[in-house]
């Protein structure tokens, strides 16, 4: 005898799909997770996004000033974004006028 899950639901549920303000669907939602089961929500997920194409210009060598300008940012916001989590700052950036090496 199988036996069944105590969570699961029953076979003849009907489920209405009736998505969220994302998508009118759930089944057929574009983003990579429900914007409920994402720790920080729709925002967070947004974020996330955005936040990997910054490091990938940012690697690109694309200055601090033209990645905040492009995505509407403050230079200190595009900073927390390129410093890892708990760890120390490991980009060093060139001042123009001294040439000295100043750490993130």
């Amino acid at each position: 005898m199988r036996l069944v899950r105590s969570d699961a639901l029953p076979e003849s549920l009907e489920y209405i799909d009736d998505g969220c303000d994302v998508h009118p669907e759930c089944l057929s939602c574009p983003l990579p997770r429900c914007r409920y089961d994402e720790p920080g929500g729709l925002r967070a997920l947004l974020n996330s996004d955005r936040d990997r194409q910054i490091i990938e210009l940012r690697t690109a060598g694309v200055s601090v000033d033209q990645i905040a300008g492009r995505y509407a940012l403050s230079r200190r916001t595009v900073f927390r974004i390129l410093t890892p989590v708990g760890n120390a700052p490991t980009m060093k950036l060139q001042t123009k006028a001294k040439g000295e090496a100043n750490a993130v």
